[in-house]
Formats: structure tokens, C-alpha cells, sequence
């Protein structure tokens, strides 16, 4: 998988997130909350509109341009890191194309209208209210992370373990 296509997929993940945002804005700004999961008469996911100013969990509210600045460098270490590594692993890199697409989906809002679009929110036990590229930007760290503690191979260096398994084998 070379850069471009990882580059091509965070494009795409945060197109996506414009997307969806823009519906949100259009259809349920102003408005009450509208069920979208609900199962046996228990809401357990609506959409709900609202304006971040901060950060996650509206952390840093009000501090536009130190969220602006911190969630860039944070961007710019991610595709540091997806140049210098897409060699090693796809998966890795997959998900790292998830939390580059996230972060440039939420950072567009912070730029162009100070403050980031949610609109998710699960109902089902009190939780903040989120949106598409805080799922991509979750999902990617949390796997990352497991990846790295628990030592992610690459297919070549599998391939390579497997080779020599067979060779001691036989």
C-alpha cells in the first residue's frame, strides 16, 4: 500500500465526514432530537445536533486556535508517520489513514466555522455527543495502540517467520 492510496483514503474519510456533517446542519440544527437506534422501546442511539468549541468532550472549550494548532501537529506527526512507516504494515497504515481522515474532517470545521459539527448521541447511557471523524480518529488510535503494545508484524516479516518455522520444522 504506498502513501497515495493511504493519503487517498483519509481524503475520502474526510469527505465523508463533510458530507454527513453538512446533512446534519441541514436537517437537524434548530431541531429536537430525532431517534435513530431504538430497540424494544429503548432509545439507544439519536441524532442530536450541537457545536463543539473544544476539544473531546468539549475539553479546551473557547481555545479555537490552540485546537486548531495542537490537532495540525497531531496531523502532521500522523502523516510523518504514515511516509516513514507504510512500508511495514497495511493495517497499521489503514488505520492511520482513519485518524488522518478524522482529524482533517473535524479540523475543516474548526477552521472554516470555529467550532466542530456532532450529532451522534447514544442514549443508551450518558455519553458525549460525537460525530463520524471522532469514530475514525477513536477506532484508529485504539487499534494503533493495541498494534504497537502487542507488537504488529508486518506480512513480510510474517512471511519470513513462517519460512523459517518450515525450515526448522523440516
Amino acid at each position: 500500500m504506498t502513501v497515495v492510496c493511504m493519503l487517498i483514503i483519509a481524503a475520502l474519510l474526510a469527505a465523508a465526514d463533510q458530507l454527513i456533517k453538512l446533512w446534519a446542519v441541514k436537517e437537524l440544527a434548530g431541531g429536537a432530537s430525532e431517534e435513530f437506534i431504538k430497540i424494544a422501546g429503548k432509545e439507544i442511539v439519536n441524532l442530536t445536533y450541537t457545536e463543539n468549541t473544544g476539544a473531546a468532550f468539549s475539553m479546551m472549550s473557547g481555545k479555537k486556535w490552540f485546537t486548531i494548532g495542537f490537532a495540525t501537529v497531531a496531523l502532521i506527526v500522523f502523516v510523518v508517520y504514515m511516509i516513514k512507516n507504510y512500508r511495514n504494515s497495511k493495517l497499521a497504515m489503514i488505520f492511520s489513514a482513519m485518524v488522518v481522515g478524522g482529524g482533517i474532517g473535524n479540523l475543516i470545521d474548526r477552521v472554516r466555522i470555529g467550532y466542530v459539527v456532532d450529532y451522534i448521541e447514544v442514549r443508551l447511557f450518558r455519553f458525549a455527543i460525537f460525530n463520524f471523524a471522532d469514530i475514525c480518529v477513536t477506532v484508529g488510535i485504539i487499534i494503533l495502540m493495541i498494534f504497537i503494545l502487542f507488537g504488529g508484524k508486518s506480512s513480510s516479516e510474517n512471511k519470513q517467520t513462517v519460512s523459517e518455522e518450515s525450515n526448522d520444522a523440516g
